[in-house]
């Protein structure tokens, strides 16, 4: 089977499917594992390059009002990589491709692909989805193995977190402006043990105001830009180290959102044992993913 995915998540679900030499080709942000930046690049980057928090989001609220993504796609390599299946999603609307131009463009394709669009807004749709692709892809038991070792993992976390005492929590998704991680992150940091004062669980993220954020009075403010890493989400913290100061929390955090919350594959259950060690270090061991503490006290 060829396939090619339009979505950093859906890469990373094809190779925990063991399906990495079915993909011929996938999106200029996927980056994990390593082997998928060997593969060809199907998208370009649509944004100017070099633009900070502000820039980036006034670009894409540019480009949403005017209904493009920022994903640009190779119509011409796509033709002629023939494929049977393209993974892609709708749940974003600037994340990736749209669903939409997708399947216009499959029905001219000579391979006449099947599309599939990933689209989950909780933690158990993403485990939902490696059924679909296992299902698709004729990877049913690898796909029921794969669910039923994140379900051991997140099992392993609530029941180690069950009798702490759950910290007022943040998760800042992006800071110039504000906003309140959504989707799937209240419940990841409800199953870490903690309270999510403004995320609504399975709803988009949402901006606010800074003065919203400081009137939940959070204990622990994580930080966790989307697309950014551990270091640049730091970086982004320090930017806007008196907003955070003013918040009044002990801690504040800066996670790499990239690998563990910005996309929803099977990374998420990374994301939740390293929320767990985050709030709960005496419950739970260090996790995989790297998290650093930002001093601004």
């Amino acid at each position: 089977m060829r396939i090619v995915s339009l979505v950093p998540h859906a890469t990373e679900l094809c190779f925990a499917l063991g399906l990495g030499e079915d993909l011929v080709a996938v999106t200029h942000g996927c980056d994990y594992p390593p082997a998928a930046l060997r593969l060809a690049k199907i998208t370009r980057d649509a944004l100017p390059p070099g633009l900070d928090a502000s820039g980036i989001d006034a670009a894409v609220r540019e480009r949403v009002a005017s209904g493009a993504s920022i994903y640009e796609l190779d119509r011409d390599l796509l033709s002629s990589l023939r494929p049977d299946l393209i993974v892609t999603q709708a749940l974003c609307p600037v994340c990736a491709v749209s669903h939409e131009e997708v399947s216009a463009i499959a029905k001219d394709l000579p391979s006449r692909p099947e599309v599939i669009s990933l689209d989950p807004h909780t933690l158990g749709e993403s485990l939902g989805d490696v059924r679909t692709i296992a299902e698709a892809t004729g990877r049913r038991d690898e796909g029921v193995a794969l669910v039923a070792r994140s379900a051991g993992r997140v099992d392993t976390v609530r029941l180690a977190v069950r009798r702490a005492e759950r910290p007022r929590v943040v998760a800042l998704e992006w800071l110039d402006p504000v906003f309140i991680a959504g989707h799937w992150t209240p419940q990841l940091i409800e199953l870490a043990g903690g309270e999510d004062m403004l995320g609504l669980p399975a709803e988009p993220s949402q901006q606010l105001d800074w003065q919203t954020v400081a009137a939940a009075a959070p204990e622990i403010a994580i930080v966790m830009p989307c697309g950014y890493d551990a270091p640049r989400a730091r970086e982004e913290a320090y930017a806007c180290a008196d907003r955070l100061r003013a918040l009044g929390p002990t801690r504040v955090v800066a996670v790499d959102g990239a690998a563990h919350f910005s996309r929803p594959g099977p990374r998420l259950v990374d994301g939740l044992e390293l929320l767990a060690h985050i709030l709960h270090p005496d419950c739970v061991d260090p996790a995989a993913g790297q998290a650093l503490e930002v001093e601004l006290f």
